[in-house]
């Protein structure tokens, strides 16, 4: 089955070898450079309905440059750290969704490199050793301390998180959490934490989420996902435990859906038993790849 996931895939060459050879770097800031145009850290989009692409010269003389990779016809390309959003929070955008839902593969997983890039940068400044100011190295990939006692080496972040369908007798347990809106139910979520396996934080997600303890826990797909920079792990586990015990301060609901429940949910169809999550989510494609089994 075709899974072309938001976020994953394509986009650009990030070229490791030049990030660490500063005059390579230094050579691609050029006229022919490109710089992605951000609206704090959310996308400006172009008439085409494509990424906004500038020129170095358009860059805040005072903004960080952080190099992405490079287009297929060889130049670099870069996204800017500007003064104004270093220790900024980003409030919620409702026209970064309506962007999410039409951009194509490439250009989300240009933009959703440089989101996650972009706001690393911008949340962190300054050492976690010794508390001293970092500055920017191999090209944004990693920031430096400059307390010459501690020369402590920082890299952007990624944080895994287990996303996970649960089936039972043909059945699938899909929750809701507050924040959602009326009527969409998804897959169960939750962050890895340290010293735990992926299959060990599916089932104690679920079971604290749900009250479901599961067996078999099977990997399914993966999506980077930009908010601000996690990894979001697909699995499908197996139970034969149908009761459900919700913790209240996680989900408003969850519950067991029918397999023509879902297909019709998956439909687009709004009158339901519930909605589905959006296609830019890997929830969605879980759904989709369940009911392809």
């Amino acid at each position: 089955m075709d899974m072309t996931i938001a976020f994953a895939g394509g986009g650009l060459d990030r070229a490791d070898h030049i990030r660490a050879a500063p005059d390579r770097l230094e050579s691609l800031m050029n006229w022919r450079a490109r710089l992605l145009k951000l609206e704090g850290i959310d996308p400006v989009i172009a008439p085409d309905g494509g990424l906004e692409w500038g020129s170095l010269a358009d860059a805040d003389p005072e903004a960080e440059l952080v190099f992405l990779g490079l287009s297929e016809d060889g130049r670099g390309c870069f996204a800017e750290v500007t003064p104004r959003i270093i220790g900024s929070v980003a409030p919620p955008n409702p026209r970064l969704w309506g962007a999410m839902g039409s951009l194509s593969p490439a250009d989300l997983t240009i933009y959703g490199g440089a989101r996650s890039l972009v706001d690393w940068h911008a949340r962190h400044r300054f050492c976690a050793v010794c508390s001293a100011p970092t500055r920017l190295a191999k090209g944004g990939w990693q920031r430096s301390c400059t307390n010459d006692l501690c020369k402590g080496e920082h890299f952007p972040r990624v944080d895994p998180v287990t996303i996970m369908t649960v089936e039972c007798n043909g059945e699938l347990l899909l929750g809701r959490q507050p924040r959602f809106p009326p009527r969409r139910y998804s897959a169960l979520a939750g962050f890895v934490e340290p010293g735990e396996g992926l299959e060990d934080a599916v089932r104690r997600e679920v079971l604290e989420e749900a009250g479901v303890k599961v067996d078999a826990v099977r990997y399914v797909a993966s999506q980077p996902w930009p908010f601000p920079s996690s990894l979001m792990i697909a699995c499908h586990a197996f139970t034969t435990q149908r009761e459900i015990t919700i913790d209240e301060t996680e989900l408003d609901d969850a519950r067991w859906f029918t397999r023509k429940e879902v297909q019709y949910a998956m439909s687009g169809a709004e009158d339901g038993a519930f909605i589905a999550p959006p296609p830019f989510a890997v929830a969605h494609h879980l759904l989709k790849w369940w009911l392809a089994q």
